[in-house]
């Protein structure tokens, strides 16, 4: 949530941030409205609670009692009646505070729409144009007996791809060779603490991390049980420590999980769209972060995760590049965030391989996450995520970027040790 104290502090700052996001007026209008009736509902229950207490005082040494009892009845009828208006326009204001999205960060480029976001950097360079006729990764999955659609669509429905075979190892070889990137310590800073984490979640986790009230259509939902099938392992690691108090020497808590992802929006067909460019379930590798509340470090820990996400793809020897999103495509709960995309030589584009976020104490207000510094003061977290990263379009890349005119496909380096393989050959 956004914080409450700095909205009536410095309303005009909060209303041009949330306006940058997309946020309609009149629901600013309707929380400055809501926030004052509350304050003055408070003061006003403060007060009759005063009078009460002198009331009640007066009785004992009254001779007469019977007026002053009357008084302190209609006084304690008063408090109930304006406590229980109290309670229902705070939760009022608590749904509206839940409704709105994090404050982009002053440095979050100015922006309309996804074309305005910021290339600020690249590596490696596209491959040169092949001697060959480049077949697209639906064409070599098929040659080389990949994943079978047809099979999934027949026993989940659309967007729900089996893998196997050689594709099956491809998958889990990733997996593997991410999360031993991110845990072993094989690159400065990634010293990430593994976690295998629950794949559903109760409403508290999807509230905490932002995807509710927001998105609630766009995940799957077990209505008997009231639990949603996680849309990234995002919501139930940063939620591991929901509604502690940790302490300053615990900090930063880095964690990397693997899980599938279900996301029920898996967008419209067509050729952007095809294959498992976008699905509704996909693996990925998360990575997570908790810090001490401090805008510069939650920067580094940004970066940090970027340079995690980005040394996998070096090491596979995929060229990407690094956008910084504008405000107007930042995520509901985002500050800051920079997406990582992979380029796919048949496909002829990039694609979204990873997405990595600063909230600042945004996610950590609305799960009542806390740590002590060194003088005993409490405060939020700031919190912090990146797909470190999510397979199905690295996959994508891999198998464009790396078939031969024979119609094989070399294995990246990287990926040889977990796949003992340096090619992969259609079935004969």
């Amino acid at each position: 949530m956004i914080n409450l104290k700095l909205f009536r502090k410095d309303p005009e700052f909060c209303r041009e941030a949330l306006l940058r996001k997309g946020v309609d007026e009149q629901v600013l209008n309707q929380l400055q409205e809501l926030d004052l009736l509350c304050r003055n509902d408070t003061s006003d229950l403060n007060l009759l609670q005063q009078m009460l207490n002198e009331r009640s005082k007066q009785i004992s040494a009254a001779e007469n009692k019977e007026i002053l009892k009357k008084e302190a009845k209609e006084l304690s009828s008063k408090i109930k009646n304006l406590k229980g208006c109290l309670e229902a326009n705070e939760k009022r204001r608590k749904d509206l505070l839940l409704s709105l999205p994090n404050l982009p960060l002053d440095t979050v480029p100015r922006g309309k729409s996804e074309t305005d976001n910021v290339v600020v950097g690249e590596w490696g360079f596209k491959p040169h144009s092949p001697t060959f006729p480049l077949l697209d990764h639906l064409q070599i999955a098929d040659n080389l007996g990949l994943l079978d659609f047809e099979r999934g669509a027949k026993i989940a429905g659309h967007g729900f791809p089996v893998w196997k075979g050689w594709g099956a190892r491809l998958e889990r070889a990733l997996i593997s060779f991410m999360l031993d990137t991110h845990t072993l310590g094989r690159e400065p800073g990634a010293n990430y603490e593994e976690i295998l984490p629950p794949l559903l979640v109760n409403r508290d986790a999807t509230t905490g991390t932002g995807q509710l009230p927001k998105s609630e259509e766009d995940m799957y939902h077990t209505a008997k049980d009231d639990l949603f099938l996680i849309p990234t392992a995002e919501v139930p690691v940063t939620n591991l420590h929901r509604e502690e108090i940790l302490s300053h020497k615990d900090l930063p808590i880095k964690y990397a999980a693997y899980s599938p992802c279900f996301r029920r929006e898996a967008g419209g067909h067509g050729k952007k769209t095809r294959g498992f460019l976008r699905v509704h379930q996909f693996n990925k590798v998360e990575l997570v972060q908790i810090i001490q509340n401090h805008e510069t470090a939650s920067l580094d820990a940004l970066a940090n995760i970027c340079n995690s996400a980005e040394s996998i793809l070096q090491k596979l020897g995929l060229h990407y590049r690094v956008i910084e999103l504008c405000d107007a495509d930042l995520s509901f709960a985002a500050a800051k965030c920079f997406d990582i995309e992979v380029w796919a030589p048949a496909e002829g584009r990039y694609l979204e391989a990873s997405s990595c976020s600063a909230f600042l104490d945004f996610q950590a207000r609305r799960m009542n996450l806390r740590y002590r510094d060194q003088n005993g003061k409490v405060h939020f977290c700031h919190t912090l995520n990146g797909s470190g990263l999510a397979t199905s379009r690295v996959l994508v890349a891999i198998l464009e970027t790396y078939q031969t005119p024979e119609g094989n496909l070399r294995v990246p380096d990287a990926l040889v040790p977990y796949l003992q393989t340096h090619l992969i050959t259609p079935k004969v």
